[in-house]
């Protein structure tokens, strides 16, 4: 399973901040099910309610209510495997000279475990393990001689990688994304009250309007009676931006728009793309769920193809059902998808899935489809192989753990034990965005924007939504 990124949402002046937040959350929970966060900012000062699980787990009524203020920023995050932990949940909180700071990240700054070396040098302390830290402690260093507008500039001056933050102190609220504009981050309207989230699918649910995505490189400042305005960061900018391609595969949801896009479409067209260059002769397409199905629709209308479920979801399973016995092999596998035993024996089945990481996932669904007799299986993948890590907020394997990049195409077909494997081009993939030139495309190419000399070095340091 290719783990999630963090998801975002802040309100700014609303009676039902808190509320809100919560609901804002909810709507991007694929985002992140590890913890999530609210701080809410009003005239009887600060309040903070964070923990570890779902949204709905974290909050009730009771401590929603508790949550009073007419500002609002909230965080959902994944972490991964030994730092599960309340301490590394989000929305970071501090105090500098008396005053809150508020602070969510999505992302991973790649300099981060330099610049906590070099401030730990000059005495600063963290409680964390994670790189928000990092950049709260030069946000506050800058705070010493800006606003915080200003402050925000610089601390990201000194920082490289991704990040979209959302930073509330004093009645401000400054919302930030990273000159290359890995990560998406929406503003809206909703009566009158400024609104962002990571995506527009918590819009949706707050009946809130999508305004626009804000710009790679763009300070919007929050204040007073919900004055907005918009600033730029003091680094030079690139020539383009490199918006994660990812998040068109396989994280955002597809009622969202991201980078402009919007994503349900964007998976159709890959699945077309994919049945132009590569359609087997078979019996049926048959998506593997639920991020096969927008994709496999696409496929299935190009190729005039069938289209079935033959694999269904368990929807109520969560991230934490009690583990079965070392005797009950891919339990975790199974308690999830089940297949329908009548569609398979007999049949040439052609898999649509968005892509293959490690491999071991794909290995057991196919094994288990050969067990009930299927007579042919192919498979074919709605982005092109994953040969190489993310530095960027996205926690893939190592390179040494990503099938595609230790093995070639005949090498994976013998491995899954199919009869025929296609990856979409990148060309093809390309060809399913409005913008192309736009997207970083280094989990596939090995090119990485923005140099990461260090990443998983002497300097190795958890990013804030749980990428190593």
């Amino acid at each position: 399973m290719i783990k999630h990124e963090c998801g975002v949402f802040g309100i700014y002046d609303h009676d039902e901040a808190a509320r809100l937040a919560y609901f804002g959350l909810y709507a991007q929970q694929h985002r992140g099910q590890e913890s999530a966060g609210i701080v809410t900012f009003g005239a009887d000062g600060v309040h903070e309610h964070k923990g570890m699980g779902l949204v709905p787990d974290v909050f009730t009524e009771s401590s929603l209510q508790k949550l009073t203020g007419r500002n609002a920023v909230g965080h959902v995050r994944y972490s991964t495997t030994g730092s599960s932990s309340a301490g590394n949940a989000q929305p970071f909180l501090t105090t500098y000279k008396g005053r809150a700071i508020a602070l969510a990240h999505n992302g991973n700054l790649v300099n981060a475990g330099q610049l906590r070396e070099d401030l730990e040098n000059e005495g600063a302390i963290f409680s964390t393990s994670n790189d928000t830290e990092v950049f709260m402690h030069l946000l506050v260093r800058a705070l010493r001689h800006n606003d915080l507008p200003g402050a925000v500039k610089e601390a990201c001056y000194r920082v490289r990688g991704a990040y979209c933050l959302l930073v509330m102190m004093d009645g401000i609220l400054v919302a930030v994304r990273d000159p290359h504009g890995f990560h998406p981050l929406a503003l809206g309207r909703m009566n009158g009250s400024t609104v962002f989230a990571s995506e527009t699918c918590a819009f949706d649910l707050l009946e809130a309007e999508f305004v626009r995505s804000v710009a790679p490189g763009e300070v919007v400042v929050v204040d007073g009676d919900n004055n907005v305005r918009s600033e730029s960061l003091i680094q030079p900018m690139p020539e383009k931006p490199a918006q994660c391609i990812f998040e068109l595969v396989y994280f955002a949801r597809p009622d969202s728009y991201v980078f402009d896009e919007q994503v349900y479409l964007c998976r159709k067209k890959m699945g077309c793309n994919l049945a132009n260059e590569s359609t087997p002769d078979v019996d049926f397409v048959m998506p593997f769920p639920d991020s096969g199905i927008y994709p496999a629709l696409g496929f299935a209308q190009c190729s005039g193809l069938p289209y079935e479920h033959a694999m269904i979801r368990n929807h109520y399973v969560g991230r934490t059902f009690i583990q079965p016995s070392q005797s009950m092999r891919s339990f975790g596998v199974r308690v999830k998808i089940n297949p329908v035993r009548e569609m398979i024996e007999g049949k040439r089945i052609c898999i649509i899935d968005d892509s293959i990481v490690r491999g071991t996932t794909m290995m057991t669904r196919v094994k288990k489809l050969r067990e009930l007799g299927a007579r042919e299986v192919h498979i074919r993948i709605s982005s092109p192989p994953v040969i190489s890590p993310c530095y960027y907020g996205i926690d893939f394997s190592s390179r040494g753990e990503l099938i595609a990049a230790q093995h070639d195409l005949a090498e994976i077909t013998r491995k899954l034990d199919v009869d025929s494997l296609h990856y979409l081009s990148i060309e093809g993939l390309l060809g399913s965005v409005a913008q192309p030139q736009n997207y970083c495309m280094a989990c596939f190419t090995g090119n990485y924007p923005v140099p990461c000399e260090d990443c998983g070095g002497k300097f190795k340091l958890e990013g804030s939504c749980g990428s190593r």
